[in-house]
């Protein structure tokens, strides 16, 4: 199992008094008061179907040394450590365990995959483990206390793109492609209920296996179907796969994904065929101004110089930044150094901006990150324009009771 270390920290910046912390007694694993050093780590799929979401883990890393450059911790350092999990969710609870055992980690933090991190959560609450940012966007991680997931849930997401594709794109027939595991029972619930709620039928509904590279059965069904738009919910490469072989029977159609699928990642796999494609996007365009923004472009850009600036990298930063934010708070809460505090700092962040999402809110009971969408479209310049600006998640999914 290959291993990554990072270990960030430059001058240590005078210490800050805050109450309780430094004279707590007791403080949980990965917290190191000497050293000033909080240990986190996350799984991460070098290898297997999508070793280009390592993409995320760099940018995440790349934000904990922005957070030591800019002294947003007082100080402290960020020791972040990662396994490959090859993106097979059993493999993602091995590499948690060996994190939390041998490497005495404080939280999960930016751990990627939406199947991988639902595995992982009866370990988590077996051990009290904290999962800060989870890369991935499905039901199972609101209704847990220990987690905060700065994603949408994918069924928020299909609901926004099935809206625009009813009311933007006035189309009749929308069908569904949806990745065979929990990313995509997750937008096929957002996207049934969203139907059931318009008293509307999908074109077609076609599930696929995560591994699919060959897509010319599932088109050749959309195509029979007359579906004028299909929403994928998968990844890049599936998204890829797909555009080509609509290409390949002549289908046309427009084509819509989730946030991650705007990036350059998927415009190296399809070229030209991304042309006009539409995606649902939480995070603000890469060539926002915002400093949390520019601090992403331009901190990736200095650690990690081969790795493409887009929405993917964005996602990955942004997610890092959501552990930063709440290890601020809880250094400025004085509460002693335990996961526990971490997990009710954490319930009182409120209308944050986190990277580059928007409004962050988590209370008790409610761990719904964040709450609103834009809707962008590739261009054939290779740039990604937002269409419709940010918006509320429809709310007859973003209301409806998580089971």
């Amino acid at each position: 199992m290959r291993r990554r270390t990072f270990l960030y920290g430059g001058a240590a910046a005078a210490s800050v008094a805050l109450p309780g912390w430094a004279q707590a007694q007791q403080v949980s694993p990965g917290i190191d008061l000497a050293s000033k050093t909080v240990t986190v780590g996350a799984f991460t799929p070098i290898t297997g179907p999508v070793p280009f979401y390592s993409i995320l883990t760099h940018a995440a890393d790349a934000c904990f040394k922005w957070a030591s450059d800019s002294n947003a911790l007082n100080g402290w350092k960020i020791n972040f450590v990662t396994y490959d999990d090859g993106y097979e969710p059993a493999r993602s609870v091995a590499v948690t365990r060996r994190l939390v055992e041998e490497n005495k980690i404080f939280a999960l933090t930016a751990a990627t995959g939406t199947a991988q991190s639902v595995a992982v959560i009866p370990y988590a609450k077996e051990v009290g483990l904290p999962m800060i940012g989870p890369i991935g966007g499905a039901s199972a991680l609101f209704s847990e206390r220990l987690v905060f997931p700065l994603l949408p849930d994918y069924g928020w997401s299909a609901a926004s793109n099935l809206d625009y594709a009813l009311s933007g794109l006035n189309a009749s027939r929308v069908a569904l492609l949806w990745e065979n595991d929990e990313l995509g029972r997750s937008a096929k619930r957002g996207f049934d209920l969203y139907l059931e709620a318009r008293k509307k039928q999908p074109a077609e509904s076609i599930p696929f296996e995560v591994r699919s590279t060959d897509f010319t059965p599932h088109v050749r069904r959309l195509a029979n179907a007359k579906a004028e738009v299909v929403i994928l919910f998968g990844s890049n490469a599936n998204l890829a796969a797909a555009l080509k072989a609509a290409e390949r029977i002549n289908y046309e159609a427009k084509w819509m994904g989730p946030f991650f699928t705007a990036d350059p990642t998927t415009r190296k796999l399809a070229g030209p065929l991304l042309d006009g494609a539409y995606f649902s996007s939480w995070l603000l365009p890469v060539t926002s101004d915002e400093p949390e923004v520019k601090a992403y472009r331009d901190n990736v850009a200095k650690h990690y110089p081969n790795d493409p600036i887009g929405v993917f990298g964005l996602n990955g930063w942004s997610n890092g930044a959501l552990f930063v934010k709440g290890f601020q708070a809880l250094l400025a809460s004085g509460k002693p150094l335990t996961r526990e505090s971490l997990v009710e700092v954490m319930e009182t962040m409120s209308n944050q901006n986190i990277g580059g999402a928007r409004n962050v809110t988590f209370k008790p009971g409610d761990h719904r990150g964040v709450r609103q969408e834009g809707i962008i479209q590739a261009m054939p310049d290779g740039s990604f324009k937002l269409l419709r600006e940010f918006r509320p998640f429809p709310a007859e999914v973003f209301d409806a009771k998580i089971s």
